[in-house]
């Protein structure tokens, strides 16, 4: 469940395209607006989910602060996870940003903002395809990268990526964010996140 709780905390928080399964297509397609992210910093992380959730993140480190876009990126992370999960596992994203003192959801615009993601392993089977070597660092620390995830604790040492070039939409402007992830499968939450951090583009 780790690699689905970091591809939730980094990947879906959709600025670091799929760092953590080696090189892919840019993340976003080029489109009229759209400026290069050169900064996200300011991060901080929670659970929100109650205490019966299976799955809570124990530790997740990420530097430098700020991360430099494209730069080297830093990741620890921990997770406990309760119980086996298995496909369909559904992402529910709300992402926020900072108005002055008030927050205003953004919507979901092709496939960005506060977004629903019907199945979890899906997206994963299409970064990494089925039958293929789990790319490193998870296999070197045995961390699954396909569902279903085993019950079980799981670590992963603080680990390098490099972060290639972002382009975010016109609509995603500099400023403060949080996002909230929620994993469920058939309607019972596995999992909760928060995630906040500022971004800068150019």
């Amino acid at each position: 469940m780790l690699c689905a709780g970091l591809a939730l905390a980094l990947c879906a928080l959709q600025l670091v395209p799929a760092a953590l399964a080696g090189p892919q297509p840019p993340l976003l397609v080029e489109r009229s607006g759209a400026r290069r992210l050169s900064k996200v910093g300011d991060f901080a992380w929670e659970n929100c989910g109650d205490k019966r959730d299976p799955v809570v993140v124990q530790s997740l480190s990420v530097a430098p602060d700020p991360i430099s876009i494209p730069g080297r990126l830093r990741v620890s992370a921990a997770v406990n996870n309760g119980k086996t999960m298995a496909s369909p596992l559904k992402a529910v994203l709300k992402v926020e940003k900072a108005l002055g003192e008030l927050w205003i959801q953004l919507p979901c615009i092709d496939q960005l903002g506060s977004c629903t993601y019907e199945d979890v392993c899906t997206m994963l089977d299409d970064l990494i395809p089925p039958g293929t070597t789990c790319p490193e660092p998870l296999l070197t620390y045995g961390i699954p990268c396909h569902c279903p995830f085993k019950a079980g604790s799981y670590s992963l040492p603080a680990s390098d990526f490099d972060v290639p070039d972002v382009e975010l939409p016109s609509w995603m402007t500099n400023g403060n964010y949080r996002v909230r992830a929620v994993i469920s499968n058939g309607g019972e939450e596995l999992a909760c996140v928060q995630l906040a951090f500022s971004l800068k583009s150019h």
